[in-house]
């Protein structure tokens, strides 16, 4: 079976933005325009294709990341369908609650699409969003959507993005008009002006550009022309010589600049008023990557641990990753992969070089959204769900079973807040608990913990919105009924000095005794630096380093994984307040054995009591999450949210002003403090306030708040 689209017209790319910015919207139109669905579905009606589930339709906001695909025929190229370009386009979540979605997608796509309201600008998951696509190098373009809205400003927008993101954004557009009297958009490259019309502006027609705007598409057009040949030597020279370039050189050298995130376009237009939406899909043809565009993928070897790469291509051996799951309630659990070389057939075996196992691929499909679309194999760079893999997880690699190779797993940030939970009956017990593990799988970020102590269920997540849906979809999927506890907050602890500690641990109790002595050295573990080698007696992990300095084989090496075991150990119940310990370099540095009594179980003790002494001499603190708080408020509630902040122990770190006399307030405020906050806003503002949250990082708990969280946990 032969590929049905060149790998060089295809395209992978994701709608990233903050919540509320327009992203479905966009999709939808989308979907529209290329012919996918044949009817616009609206949020605010809950009709929409990408946001499928009945919580995103309920509550009007996107939470899981949908899958779709559709074929694209540029506007510029008329009815020459060979050149139609196929889309895997996923619509992710703006919520910061559900930034995993994001996360994961952009480990796999090419590109990505960034949407911005018109009013707002760049906001708080705008940065976040951003922050993710720069660590995995990924192209953009921007999209600056809701013009047609009262307040908006396509210049004040631009230059947030300038400011706050980055100084590489260039205008590839103007507006023509704002707020009512937006009606169209310029393109400063062909210098035409385009109207949207017919049936959902479906009829983009090219006009000159009118009279009044002359000048200013001459200004920026010159400010373009200049930037993109900075990146071309010959151009520029050319140009310097009074030389101007043509059409099909600008938009060769923009491509190459935005491959390799030096420039980053910038549209305008408004997804809701159907303008301006068509010529943001020329620019994903023109200027996003396809697959065969991105460097080789790199991995590494599972029995040599070389470093391997992976060209783009179908004759490379097979390598995918596994990048989500979802349970489908007509065919059980998607497994969806992006194959980044090679090709895998229905029917095949697929071999998961992460877990050694292999297992037999029965059905694969495409996605749009909810619905599917078999397909009998599927070629480098191309996006897919398998139907019913059993071991696969989110950041498993698929790969040739004669050239193996691992991918570079997606990481996750670690649940800032948790709650009890408990089934309501003895029926909901056994399903509780399958359900738990099935939506744990599904969402990395999502995490269940027993408690030892009390043998209590807590679940753990990005924030209480989250806790909320899975609580739901708890009910609603599984048919579980469930009480929940208060929030709580996800703390820490970690040492601030350093220490020394040595622990025997020696039990004689008739026959073979028990016998482990192990001394270490305790310290802050050191933020690595880029580029910096990790020697061959160091194991690190994000949060904890084990360093084997043991010489002359005073502890035999068959006994220092125990040790090192008990030390992780050791580490789940800290030493303040029995929270997970965070942030440690643990050296082992001498110890002695018993040729008879020395076993694995007695060098896990000692390894573990050890710690514990080490830890309580380090200075020891409780660290907390800190949140990055924007209130937005009328300016006549301004003084009211800075000083509510404040007391909360919340550093107001600046403001901005929007239009209609609009503060925003932005300050870091541990979470510890921000439960209710969002009631208590709508009081204090009449209900005109709104709030956004993200975690920032952690920090150090005061001293009296942290004896206070102590005495309520002992």
């Amino acid at each position: 079976m032969q590929r049905d689209y060149p790998i060089e017209r295809v395209r992978n790319f994701g709608i990233i933005a903050h919540i509320d910015a327009g992203k479905t919207t966009t999709s939808e139109r989308i979907l529209y325009y290329t012919g996918e669905s044949h009817k616009i579905g609206e949020v605010h009606e809950g009709e929409t294709v990408t946001d499928w589930m009945e919580q995103e339709r309920e509550r009007g906001i996107t939470i899981t990341a949908a899958a779709i695909t559709c074929f694209w025929n540029p506007t510029y190229m008329g009815a020459d369908l060979s050149k139609k370009v196929r889309f895997n386009v996923i619509d992710t979540p703006g919520h910061i609650d559900f930034t995993a979605e994001v996360k994961r997608s952009l480990r796999v796509l090419d590109g990505a699409v960034v949407v911005f309201d018109g009013v707002a600008g760049v906001e708080p998951q705008s940065e976040t969003n951003w922050r993710y696509a720069d660590d995995g190098n990924v192209p953009r373009i921007c999209f600056i959507n809701k013009l047609d809205r009262m307040g908006a400003s396509f210049e004040r927008s631009f230059q947030s993005i300038i400011d706050r993101l980055n100084k590489n954004a260039v205008r590839v557009q103007l507006p023509m008009g704002a707020e009512e009297n937006f009606v169209g958009v310029i393109d400063l490259l062909k210098m035409k002006a385009y109207y949207f019309e017919g049936e959902m502006g479906k009829v983009v027609r090219e006009e000159e550009i009118p009279a009044e705007y002359v000048e200013d598409a001459k200004k920026w057009r010159g400010v373009l022309v200049e930037k993109i040949v900075e990146h071309d030597d010959a151009l520029m020279a050319g140009y310097l010589d009074g030389q101007e370039p043509t059409l099909e050189q600008l938009k060769a050298t923009l491509r190459k600049a935005t491959l390799k995130v030096k420039l980053i376009p910038v549209f305008t237009g408004s997804a809701l008023k159907n303008t301006g939406v068509q010529l943001v899909l020329d620019g994903v043809v023109d200027y996003l990557p396809s697959p065969a565009d991105i460097p080789p993928v790199h991995g590494l070897d599972p029995e040599s641990g070389d470093e391997i790469y992976r060209k783009a291509t179908d004759e490379e051996p097979f390598s995918a990753l596994a990048f989500k799951l979802q349970n489908d309630p007509f065919v059980g659990q998607l497994t969806f992969f992006r194959v980044y070389s090679g090709t895998i057939e229905a029917g095949s075996y697929i071999y998961n070089a992460t877990t050694g196992e292999k297992e037999r691929l029965g059905r694969i499909v495409r996605l749009q959204a909810d619905k599917r679309e078999e397909v009998k194999k599927v070629f480098s760079g191309e996006i897919a769900a398998a139907v019913g893999l059993k071991s696969a997880k989110t950041s498993h690699t698929f790969s040739d079973e004669a050239k193996p190779i691992i991918l570079d797993p997606i990481k996750f940030v670690d649940p800032v807040i948790s709650l009890r939970i408990e089934p309501k009956t003895k029926a909901d017990q056994e399903k509780m608990g399958m359900a738990l593990k099935k939506l744990s799988d599904e969402d990395p970020t999502f995490k269940i913990i027993s408690d030892p102590e009390t043998g209590e269920t807590l679940i753990a997540g990005m924030g209480e919105l989250h806790l909320e849906i899975m609580i739901d979809r708890m009910k609603r999927e599984f048919g579980v009924e469930a009480n929940v506890g208060q929030p709580q907050v996800a703390y820490r602890e970690t040492i601030t000095g350093t220490a020394e500690a040595e622990h025997k641990y020696v039990k004689q109790s008739g026959g073979k005794g028990q016998y482990g002595h192990v001394k270490i050295t305790l310290k802050p573990l050191e933020p690595l630096v880029e580029g910096q080698k990790i020697p061959k007696n160091v194991k690190r992990y994000d949060n904890f380093e084990f360093i084997d300095s043991i010489k002359g084989g005073v502890i035999p090496q068959e006994f220092i994984p125990a040790v090192e075991k008990g030390v992780k150990e050791a580490m789940e119940r800290g030493i303040v307040a029995g929270f997970t310990m965070v942030n440690i370099s643990c050296e082992l540095t001498f110890g002695s054995y018993h040729d008879v009594d020395s076993s694995e179980i007695a060098y896990k003790i000692a390894g573990s009591q050890a710690f514990q002494e080490g830890a309580r001499k380090a200075r020891p603190v409780i660290l907390e999450p800190i949140m990055k708080v924007e209130v937005t408020v009328p300016e006549k509630f301004f003084g009211d949210v800075t000083g509510s902040l404040s007391s909360k122990r919340g550093i107001v770190e600046g403001f901005e002003d929007r239009p209609a006399n609009i503060k925003v307030v932005k300050a870091k405020v541990p979470l510890a403090e921000m439960f209710g906050y969002t009631t208590q806003l709508r009081s204090m503002s009449e209900g005109r306030g709104s709030s956004m949250m993200e975690f920032s990082h952690y920090d150090i708990v005061p001293p009296n708040v942290a004896e206070t969280i102590a005495a309520k946990r002992k």
